[in-house]
């Protein structure tokens, strides 16, 4: 069981804490437990339940009329949000079905088939991006446990690795030098490992460290090293949420003349100052243009 603060809350579910504080106040929406000292805290219910009261609010539902809602309402009306508008709704629900039984192999069978039919590319971005993201609504109405994310984010990554060693070697003139990590408390790095992917299809060369990389150590072991024209990392970590403007400083500063890609729900509600080497990629389809862009460059080259 974790103990969240409000200011984790707020990060973690985009609503202000003065907000959360007028809805407690005016619509009784929410009690937060206190500890032997008197301090406010949530828990793993309390996250979950304002997850969905999250995306409830986003989708023009009033805070008064989700006041009034039950869990199991509030439940039924995320779960009809979430399956709407994808055109691949279908494939999506099929390897829900194979991720509920554990079902290792309908579920490898289930993807594959969806990465021949669409392409890899397609796949991540119109199947597998919104899976996770159906997986995350589901964890927040108490339909699964976290051993269900992990089955899944497995299988795929071994279909990321395969298709990463197909490329290995494949570069083209002209090509771009790209470091990816993930800094220390990142863990999820599902998007990192398809970064690599879509680089290396492109011909430019990766640098892979994958995560929890001790900032100091990268810069040491780059001292000596040719700079990265591009460094590429994710922020979803709430631990980093006090420190991003530190991590955003430390990596203009050490690389001035590289150019920093940055992605992540962290890096898109923080309110910190953006460098000017520093661009923030709101979707994956942003990285891919980049990296077709690049590619283009380099050919006319």
């Amino acid at each position: 069981m974790s103990n969240f603060s409000i200011k984790d809350i707020e990060a973690l579910t985009g609503i202000k804490c003065h907000t959360l504080r007028v809805w407690e106040q005016r619509y009784g929406i929410i009690k937060p437990k206190r500890t032997d000292t008197n301090i406010r805290y949530f828990d793993d219910e309390d996250l979950k339940f304002l997850l969905n009261v999250s995306v409830l609010n986003c989708h023009n539902y009033k805070i008064s009329e989700i006041a009034k809602m039950s869990r199991e309402d509030m439940n039924e009306a995320v779960l009809r949000l979430s399956s709407q508008h994808n055109e691949f709704s279908g494939h999506i629900k099929s390897l829900l079905c194979a991720m509920l039984h554990f079902d290792e192999y309908d579920f490898h069978q289930k993807l594959t088939t969806n990465i021949i039919q669409h392409g890899l590319e397609q796949t991540m971005i119109r199947i597998v991006f919104p899976l996770l993201n159906e997986i995350g609504i589901l964890w927040q109405v108490g339909s699964i446990q976290s051993a269900h994310e992990h089955f899944v984010t497995n299988i795929i990554k071994q279909k990321l690795y395969v298709a990463i060693d197909g490329q290995i070697g494949r570069h083209i003139e002209g090509r771009k030098k790209f470091l990816l990590f993930l800094p220390e408390t990142e863990q999820h790095g599902l998007g990192l490992l398809f970064a690599n992917y879509i680089i290396r299809s492109r011909g430019h060369e990766v640098i892979y460290l994958g995560q929890e990389v001790p900032l100091q150590d990268m810069k040491q072991a780059f001292v000596t090293k040719e700079c990265p024209d591009y460094i590429f990392t994710t922020f979803t970590s709430t631990h980093l949420q006090d420190k991003l403007q530190e991590v955003v400083n430390f990596l203009t500063e050490s690389w001035p003349n590289t150019q920093i890609l940055l992605s992540g729900f962290q890096i898109l509600v923080a309110d910190i100052i953006i460098p000017k080497n520093v661009h923030v990629l709101k979707r994956m389809d942003e990285f891919i243009e980049i990296a077709n862009n690049l590619t283009a460059v380099a050919k006319e080259v």
